[in-house]
């Protein structure tokens, strides 16, 4: 307990100091509200909005979910086979580079036209976010296989099979889970991207009602769920790495 408290307070902290600086800015200076809105306007604002947005959140949640879902699982696929068969990997890499040099923002319209303002654009625009991290990140912990354990498998004439999930899908899963880590923050950014584009609800839904009508209030109010959205999905990860990786050794603290 003392140990997560250390870890929660110096954050927390350095928050709270942070709004109460841009309440008394917003106070002594007497910015507009449209232009800059106080954190207890937003509060006040989130309360009184309170039953629309928990409709809009839990359609970003569940679209975010699903995403991130079908992104991660993409991503780890690509990295095993990529893996498992070199030429593929020569081949495709570059790809895999050249695929993130494209802005979402950008491809999002061309999927809309496409695919129509179902979900699967949607699906598309967060796979697109979600599996790159993931396919990296599975690619790097793979590459770092103990070579010492490694020729010993090979040597008492394990399959690669075996060898693959024996020691180097059990040795990659550290480095496999900072890359779902990144993938569960951008994949809210994903889904409020794709409601953006062609949506009739949703947290990207309302930012677009509200950016119309000037409620920066409302805008900020969006905002705030978006950055709960994400670490909840950081924390939701973190529980399960440290559920399923127990081997990796702890380390020391002072």
């Amino acid at each position: 307990m003392r140990l997560w408290w250390n870890k929660i307070w110096p954050p927390f902290v350095a928050v709270f100091f942070l709004l109460m600086i841009w309440q008394l800015c917003t106070s002594f200076f007497e910015i507009e509200k449209w232009i800059l809105p106080s954190p207890t306007d937003i509060v006040r604002e989130a309360s009184a909005q309170s039953g629309g947005l928990w409709k809009h959140t839990l359609a970003t949640a569940r679209l975010t979910g699903v995403g991130f879902l079908i992104g991660s699982s993409i991503g780890l696929s690509i990295a095993i086979v990529l893996h498992m068969i070199p030429f593929l990997k020569s081949a495709l890499y570059p790809l895999l580079i050249l695929s993130q040099n494209v802005p979402t923002i950008a491809l999002a319209p061309l999927l809309m036209i496409w695919f129509g303002f179902g979900l699967l654009p949607k699906f598309i625009v967060i796979t697109l976010v979600c599996f790159f991290p993931v396919a990296i990140a599975m690619m790097g912990g793979l590459r770092q296989t103990d070579p010492t354990m490694l020729s010993y498998m090979r040597m008492i004439g394990a399959s690669k099979r075996q060898i693959f999930f024996k020691l180097e899908l059990p040795h990659s899963l550290p480095a496999l889970f900072s890359g779902i880590k990144i993938a569960a923050t951008y994949s809210v950014m994903g889904a409020v991207i794709a409601e953006w584009i062609g949506s009739d609800k949703g947290i990207g839904y309302y930012m677009m009602l509200q950016k119309a009508s000037y409620r920066t209030d409302r805008m900020f109010v969006a905002i705030s769920i978006i950055i709960v959205l994400s670490l909840m999905m950081f924390a939701i990860i973190g529980l399960l790495e440290k559920w399923l990786v127990r081997w990796k050794p702890r380390q020391e603290h002072k």
